[in-house]
């Protein structure tokens, strides 16, 4: 009904057209969440894998995508611990993303992240690759038991390395745990109080130890079927690539973009959605061998 001689209308129709498009889209991709925590909410840790400073600076740059993207999405986003890098970046840091669905569109993502670049910490602008590990276990509340023992529990207090303002630079608020029985640890350092962050770390080794267990009971079925697969952190999910071309690719779905710098600022919903149909089309999370080759890329 717009009329061409009025161009305002125009773009006005352009623009909720737009907006719908968005809309449904998000809608189609909810309508995927059927799992067991999908409408949990979840956390997410990135650590630096193989790849020196590059890694380091890699997973700062894959924190801060998750966050640009759980705040687009509507999520409640807040940092639970940030270790810096030795030069930059970081080594690891862990984030909650609180609301609705929020572990359910983010389950795919964990795995290794490989980047591929021109380096800005080689003096001879080589082409580096890093590594980086993103584990997102749901977020378990109070009806799920997960049996954590006193004893199995290293705790270690330190000084806080992040901002914070002078409290928390001047005492040892900072938590770090260790499950000895797993070897699991979990850091918190966001808040003011040592206790603050006691409870905060209990929470998300509480998750990690529930993922877990999940995890080593598929694997019993696995075992049980007679079928073999691969562990999913040891397995390179997807690459992002700025050189010699611009590329990201899911080797799992295949799903890709040249839109590398649109996917780092947050732009991740096709990479989400393509897990989540991959996953319905299959009947099981798909594996780098359902999305094509799983050579390495130059």
């Amino acid at each position: 009904m717009a009329s061409e001689e009025r161009p305002e209308e125009v773009a006005e129709v352009e623009r909720v057209a737009r907006e719908l498009e968005a809309n449904l889209d998000r809608a189609e991709t909810r309508s995927l969440l059927s799992g067991d925590h999908d409408q949990a909410s979840a956390i997410l840790s990135v650590h630096a894998g193989s790849g020196g400073t590059d890694a380091q600076d890699w997973a700062d740059m894959l924190l801060r995508m998750y966050i640009r993207w759980g705040e687009d999405a509507g999520f409640k986003v807040e940092l639970a611990d940030r270790s810096p890098g030795d030069e930059a970046g970081i080594h690891s840091g862990t984030i909650f993303v609180t609301g609705p669905q929020a572990y359910g569109l983010l389950q795919g993502e964990r795995g290794v992240h490989r980047l591929v670049r021109i380096s800005p910490f080689d003096q001879a602008r080589r082409r580096h690759t890093a590594f980086a590990r993103v584990e997102v276990p749901p977020e378990i509340d109070d009806e799920h038991e997960v049996e954590i023992r006193p004893e199995d529990l290293k705790v270690d207090t330190y000084r806080s390395s992040g901002a914070g303002g002078q409290h928390v630079n001047k005492t040892d608020s900072a938590i770090r745990i260790t499950h000895l029985a797993t070897g699991i640890v979990v850091a918190c350092q966001n808040e003011r109080s040592q206790h603050s962050n006691r409870a905060t770390a209990m929470r998300i080794l509480k998750s990690k130890l529930y993922e877990l267990q999940q995890s080593e009971r598929m694997e019993r079925l696995a075992a049980i079927k007679g079928e073999h697969r691969e562990a999913a952190w040891a397995n390179q999910i997807r690459s992002y690539v700025l050189q010699p071309y611009t590329q990201v690719k899911d080797r799992r779905t295949g799903v890709d973009t040249a839109d590398v710098q649109g996917v780092l600022d947050g732009d991740l919903n096709a990479f989400l959605r393509g897990w989540l149909e991959a996953r319905r089309r299959l009947g099981r999370e798909p594996t780098t061998s359902d999305g094509g080759s799983a050579a390495e890329e130059d």
